[in-house]
């Protein structure tokens, strides 16, 4: 268990005491003054002055207060449970968990069946507590029917912008030479500068992209339209464990790609199967041969090998 003992001044005490309020339980130790408990970190406050947090999460709000002794390389690569991360991309500035930020992220792009959605999150440093409160967290240790239930909870609270590329126009992009690659970084930009608009005047203090590209790669990509979000924009691989705003976007990615699962399942009358397997392959088969192929292109990546696998499983059954 990780141990992180601060100093810390009255005034900043008594700023420790109030953020974690909600959080407060009773603790009748000696000198203990206040007590807290989240789902991964104990924070202990004493009369001397001292504030103790530990458990998993220790850095990660132990870094909120104060300077706790790791390399400025240490905490950019810590993640929102305070565990540190084997990440790509850019340096992230010091206590860059606990600023505001907005972050984007997206899903869909390894499914044949659903369309690509990319969705992007500003969550300023007063409501960082409260996205937590909310349950967000890193999607990939959330099922589906939680970020169905958190996605509203987290729009009703946060700037937000969600963009859902369905299938029959993204095989139209595709067709005209356009990589996902670059179909993402378009989307990601839409997104970032739909949200800038809604906060107008305000701005974040960081921009911070989930990465699946480098950045010259990825504004090579968008160098051709018309505004380009560059100012205080940071890249890394796994940001959704990096900040609260990219784990926010991730959710909400996720959100509009399930709900469009949702639609397309009720044309064909069966509940699609996600990602790209032997079960999608022989499901694209059957609805070929129950609904005919402009229907299945209408709901599939149509360039994924799925496409040929599911023809020559057609042709079997015939």
């Amino acid at each position: 268990m990780t141990n992180i003992v601060l100093q810390l001044s009255s005034e900043v005490q008594n700023q420790v005491k109030s953020y974690y309020a909600s959080s407060k339980i009773e603790r009748n130790a000696p000198g203990v003054i206040f007590a807290a408990k989240l789902s991964d970190t104990a924070i202990t406050v004493y009369k001397s002055g001292k504030v103790m947090f530990q458990g998993s999460g220790a850095v990660r709000e132990a870094g909120r207060w104060g300077e706790i002794g790791i390399s400025s390389s240490e905490k950019a690569s810590l993640s929102n449970s305070g565990k540190l991360l084997n990440t790509k991309g850019d340096a992230l500035p010091e206590n860059f968990a606990a600023m505001s930020v907005l972050g984007s992220d997206e899903t869909g792009t390894g499914d044949y069946f659903g369309p690509v959605t990319v969705a992007a999150v500003y969550v300023p440093k007063d409501k960082i507590a409260l996205i937590h409160e909310l349950g967000v967290k890193d999607s990939k240790m959330l099922n589906d029917k939680l970020m169905l239930k958190i996605a509203p909870d987290i729009m009703a609270v946060c700037p937000h912008s969600i963009l859902t590329l369905r299938n029959d126009k993204y095989n139209a992009i595709q067709a005209k030479g356009y990589s996902q690659g670059k179909i993402k970084a378009i989307l990601h930009n839409q997104a970032l500068k739909h949200v800038l608009t809604k906060m107008e005047p305000i701005k974040p203090e960081y921009i911070l992209i989930d990465q699946f590209a480098e950045r010259n790669i990825y504004y090579n990509h968008i160098k051709n339209e018309k505004e380009i979000i560059r100012e205080k924009v940071l890249f890394s691989t796994k940001a959704e464990q990096l900040h609260t705003a990219v784990a926010a976007a991730s959710i909400l990615a996720r959100y509009a790609f399930l709900k469009e699962m949702d639609r397309i399942s009720k044309i064909v009358g069966m509940s699609l199967q996600k990602g790209a397997s032997g079960k999608v392959d022989e499901m694209a088969a059957r609805i070929w041969l129950e609904y005919g192929e402009d229907t299945l292109k209408s709901i599939s990546k149509w360039h994924f090998a799925n496409t040929e696998k599911a023809r020559k499983l057609m042709n079997k059954k015939k």
